[in-house]
C-alpha cells in the first residue's frame, strides 16, 4: 500500500490507465514537490483540496506510465531535433498537463488578489475631508488634558 492522495484504482477510474505502486509513489513524490505539502500533513488539508490533490496524483501517475527516462531529463523549454522543434511550458517535461490543471484548483496554489487602498480611499472607513464637521462622528474623540 502506497501512502498517496490517490490509489491505483483512482488512477484507473480517472484515466483508464493501470499503474504500479512504484509509479503511484513517484507521482505522489512529484506532486508533493509541486505543492510543497507532504502526505503526512493530510490532516491539516481541507477536504476539497484533498480531492484535487488526489486527482493531480492520479493524472500524474497515468502520465508517468507513458514517460521514458523522466528522472534523467534535462530542464528545457525548447527542443529541436531533425528539423522538428517544440516549445514546452515551464514544467512540461516533468508535470502532467491534467495534473497541473488539478493543482491550480488547490486553494493555496491559486492566484490571489490583495486589495490595497488607494490614496483616494484613505486608510480608514471614511472618505472626504476629515476636518469637516460632517466627519466628526467617524473620528475617535479623546479629551484634551492640556499641554505645553
Amino acid at each position: 500500500m502506497v501512502n498517496a492522495w490517490a490509489t491505483a484504482q483512482d488512477v484507473i477510474d480517472c484515466t483508464g490507465v493501470s499503474v504500479t505502486d512504484q509509479q503511484l509513489a513517484q507521482a505522489q513524490a512529484a506532486i508533493e514537490v509541486f505543492t510543497n505539502r507532504i502526505y503526512a500533513d493530510t490532516a491539516r488539508v481541507r477536504t476539497r483540496d484533498l480531492y484535487w490533490l488526489g486527482r493531480a496524483v492520479a493524472y500524474q501517475a497515468a502520465w508517468l506510465a507513458g514517460q521514458f527516462g523522466l528522472e534523467t531529463r534535462m530542464d528545457a523549454t525548447q527542443i529541436q531535433q531533425d528539423q522538428v522543434s517544440t516549445t514546452l511550458q515551464g514544467d512540461g517535461l516533468v508535470l502532467a498537463p491534467m495534473a497541473a490543471r488539478a493543482l491550480r484548483k488547490v486553494s493555496w496554489m491559486r492566484s490571489r488578489t490583495v486589495h490595497v487602498r488607494s490614496a483616494v480611499e484613505g486608510s480608514g472607513p471614511r472618505l472626504g475631508d476629515p476636518l469637516t464637521d460632517a466627519a466628526d462622528d467617524s473620528l475617535v474623540w479623546a479629551p484634551y488634558h492640556g499641554g505645553p
